[in-house]
């Protein structure tokens, strides 16, 4: 077999065919980049809900529009409006946990001087002798703390009214690409397996798996937070603890974090219990975030996430918090979907590699 001139034209009009793509296609992400959320969360939507689209698109004879338009209202009215509505009460609570603490109603420094009168004496002692009892100190510390808060609460919940022409152009790019992935997404992803630069069969794997860890994550995580959200706002509502709401929604939030999340709000806060007398409100809260909600997280999540995907449970947390640490909120999807791929790419490579092994072997 002829071993191909590396300077012959057609050579050389390749390998510039391909800078050109490589430059053209950074400076397509550059261009998509601000709208970058709302682009992946049209993919990932797309992916979720594509059974429920072929379901219409039965229904409606195969009429690609039509399946895509009814397909689309239905994510609207049973995803994007609720998430509005329950984002709109958050911000509210979180207004008005933000108003009574700059007047001063809510004042941590006295539930700070209960935790510590609750404590045994040994334990003040040794607190007193490394200084961490210095009232004074801690309470400073503790309001600057709380006014930094404040101001990122103020900045980045609150000032989503300033916002909401942002918003609002990105929930608009969203749903128009939404729209057209699922008209068209079949035919996209056919495009995309035959314009990759790999053995077909290879392409479409890749493909596969990033489908099947984008519908994985998205709808274990959601599912995961939603319940656990629910059950430590039921918990908080029942012991009569203000901005049930609110924490709730902070618990759904924190339960993106595997393992570790919800229990970041609710222990602190059965702790908080202990030290002013009310143990058995306690105790109640610790085996409901034990049982019922961590019970949530260590058996749905291997289910949902981690069965599918084919990663290990270690790995999930750890991509997870490097892809939140990296992109946002965002990278709880970005963070798995880049391990898998990763895992992927050097089993193929190794598979690639082993006949090339064999017959040298031979």
């Amino acid at each position: 077999m002829p071993t191909p001139d590396p300077h012959s034209p057609h050579s050389l009009e390749l390998r510039s065919l391909a800078w050109l793509v490589a430059l053209l296609s950074v400076a397509f992400v550059f261009l998509l980049w601000p709208f970058m959320g709302a682009v992946l969360w049209a993919v990932a939507i797309a992916i979720v809900f594509e059974p429920l689209h072929a379901r219409v698109r039965e229904q409606t004879g195969q009429r690609a529009t039509l399946s895509a338009l009814l397909t689309l209202a239905l994510i609207v009215l049973i995803v994007i409006l609720p998430l509005i509505l329950v984002g709109a009460s958050v911000v509210q609570e979180a207004a008005t946990a933000v108003q009574k603490l700059r007047a001063g109603e809510i004042n941590f420094g006295q539930y700070l001087q209960q935790v510590l009168a609750a404590l045994p004496e040994w334990a003040r002692l040794a607190l007193d002798r490394t200084g961490l009892l210095d009232l004074a100190a801690l309470q400073k510390q503790l309001t600057a703390l709380l006014a930094g808060s404040g101001q990122f609460i103020t900045t980045h919940l609150l000032g989503l009214g300033q916002n909401t022409l942002d918003f609002v152009v990105a929930l608009f790019v969203m749903l128009y690409l939404l729209f057209f992935l699922l008209r068209d997404g079949r035919l996209l992803s056919q495009q995309i397996a035959h314009t990759l630069p790999l053995r077909e069969d290879h392409a479409q794997k890749m493909l596969d798996q990033f489908v099947t860890v984008v519908r994985a994550t998205v709808k274990g995580n959601i599912v995961i937070a939603m319940v656990q959200g629910v059950l430590g706002g039921v918990a908080f509502a029942v012991l009569g603890l203000p901005g049930a709401l609110l924490w709730g929604t902070l618990m759904a939030l924190l339960s993106l974090l595997p393992a570790v999340g919800a229990a970041l709000v609710w222990g602190p806060v059965a702790a908080y219990m202990v030290f002013t007398g009310q143990v058995w409100a306690a105790v109640g809260l610790t085996l409901w975030g034990v049982l019922a909600i961590g019970l949530v997280d260590n058996v749905l999540r291997p289910i949902l996430v981690g069965r599918d995907t084919q990663l290990p449970d270690y790995l999930v947390l750890i991509t997870t918090l490097g892809g939140i640490a990296v992109f946002g909120v965002n990278g709880f999807v970005i963070g798995p979907v880049i391990a898998a791929m990763f895992l992927v790419a050097w089993r193929l490579f190794a598979a690639a590699r082993r006949p090339a092994r064999d017959d040298s072997v031979r």
